[in-house]
């Protein structure tokens, strides 16, 4: 990874990593939403990535992406497929573990989309602000905040930044939205503000603090 991983370049077809559940269990405006998501980016000829399973949100968006006439791909651990059902009417990548998964995954997107999900999603999001704090990618990401779902993360957020252990930069590098359609313009957004965003001790490109 490097700080020129910021997106795709104009004109390019995007591809869009989804992080969300992988449960029947979510409420169904959550299943909903990640299905309107999935039909979102087949209209707009965006590329849905996602961890290849065919339940729950994941599976949600994946069958109405692909339902649509979508570009998807899945990425799926050789371990998980004892485990997970597989959407296997799309194209899907196995890989070894957990790691190569994640890092497929970012590699192959140009942006982050982070749905209601449970620990695992928690854990991809957490590494994926970790990785931008120390400014190895400068890739878009959008929560869909429905209903208040990600508050609690943003409270502790907010906390370590009052407690000085996160810089105060760092919430100006997603976007947090409350409705399906918003989640793309977003990304757009976001990928246009990156070039010029903070990096690493909130220093842009050219040397120049940006905060404080």
């Amino acid at each position: 990874m490097s700080t020129s991983e910021a997106g795709p370049a104009p004109g390019a077809r995007l591809s869009v990593c989804l992080f969300c559940g992988s449960s029947n269990s979510a409420r169904p405006e959550y299943l909903e939403a990640a299905a309107e998501f999935g039909r979102t980016l087949a209209a707009s000829d965006a590329r849905l990535v996602y961890g290849g399973g065919g339940i729950g949100l994941m599976g949600a968006a994946a069958k109405a992406a692909h339902a649509a006439g979508g570009r998807v791909l899945g990425v799926m651990p050789e371990f998980l497929r004892r485990h997970e059902v597989i959407f296997d009417e799309v194209e899907t990548v196995v890989v070894t573990n957990m790691h190569q998964r994640k890092m497929r995954m970012f590699e192959e997107s140009d942006g982050f989309a982070i749905f209601p999900g449970g620990i695992g999603t928690l854990e991809e999001v957490i590494e994926l602000l970790s990785w931008r704090r120390l400014d190895l990618h400068r890739k878009p990401i959008v929560f869909l905040n429905m209903d208040g779902f990600w508050e609690p993360l943003y409270g502790l957020l907010a906390h370590l930044s009052a407690e000085k252990v996160l810089p105060e930069w760092m919430p100006d590098t997603w976007r947090s939205v409350r409705a399906v359609a918003e989640v793309l313009p977003a990304l757009h957004e976001l990928h246009e503000a990156a070039a010029s965003g903070p990096g690493f001790f909130g220093y842009a490109n050219d040397g120049v603090a940006k905060h404080g």
